[in-house]
């Protein structure tokens, strides 16, 4: 079995699932927002709670600010969890954009690219994989990001089991992307959302629905590979 190639692998996925659109706020700060409009985060949860903060509050810095926690949490409520925590987090991320930058976040994103990823991990709950999804989906920079829930899918398909440490998996991924697609926000926004779309639907981390999978004939994973051609275990 030789393992389908990630352009050859992400044709499949479309023909599969169709062509993919983001279903969050591409505006960096609208992100920040979105986010935390959910818990545990999907995208499922954050709509809902993103709709009603938008209906009872409004999401400008200004507007979450005048609010208060004891407002935000009831609007963050049909979200999920913990949204009296959730509604501190907001406040804590409108505070930083009004102070910091003048209450434009996207202004504030240019210069060197590490140091705007770094600027972007000062926020609550963003680590370097949501900065990278910021920075693509917002037109900023074309960086290969990579699904943060499924960065298995990509691994599993190339190289079979997916290493233990998420860090090493999710920059394995992260270069297959890269050295396969062209730097261009188009390309690397269909990759990001064909492999975010194919490992909640089929490849999931436990459990993952091989049967079913539209590149089982070319997928390591499938075949019974462990990294190195071993079976798995």
């Amino acid at each position: 079995m030789t393992a389908f190639g990630v352009v050859q692998t992400l044709d499949k996925l479309e023909a599969a699932y169709g062509a993919q659109e983001p279903h969050w706020p591409t505006d960096p700060y609208e992100f920040l927002v979105w986010w935390h409009c959910g818990y545990p985060a999907s995208d499922a949860a954050c709509a809902k709670g993103w709709e009603s903060l938008t209906k009872s509050v409004g999401i400008a810095p200004q507007e979450i600010l005048a609010a208060g926690t004891a407002k935000l949490a009831r609007a963050l409520k049909p979200g999920g969890m913990v949204p009296e925590l959730r509604a501190m987090r907001l406040v804590e991320i409108a505070e930083r954009v009004e102070r910091e930058f003048g209450g434009d976040l996207r202004a504030g994103l240019l210069g060197p690219l590490p140091k705007v990823r770094k600027l972007l991990q000062k926020f609550p709950n963003i680590a370097g994989p949501g900065a990278d999804r910021i920075l693509l989906f917002a037109g900023i920079a074309p960086i290969a990001a990579v699904p943060s829930n499924c960065p298995h899918v990509l691994v599993r398909i190339q190289r079979g089991q997916e290493r233990e440490n998420y860090g090493v998996t999710y920059r394995e991924a992260q270069q297959a992307i890269e050295t396969a697609t062209p730097e261009k926000f188009d390309a690397r926004t269909r990759a990001f959302l064909l492999l975010k779309r194919h490992g909640q639907e089929l490849c999931k981390r436990t459990n993952p629905k091989c049967d079913e999978c539209p590149v089982k004939a070319g997928c390591a994973y499938a075949a019974g590979k462990g990294r190195g051609g071993s079976a798995k275990r």
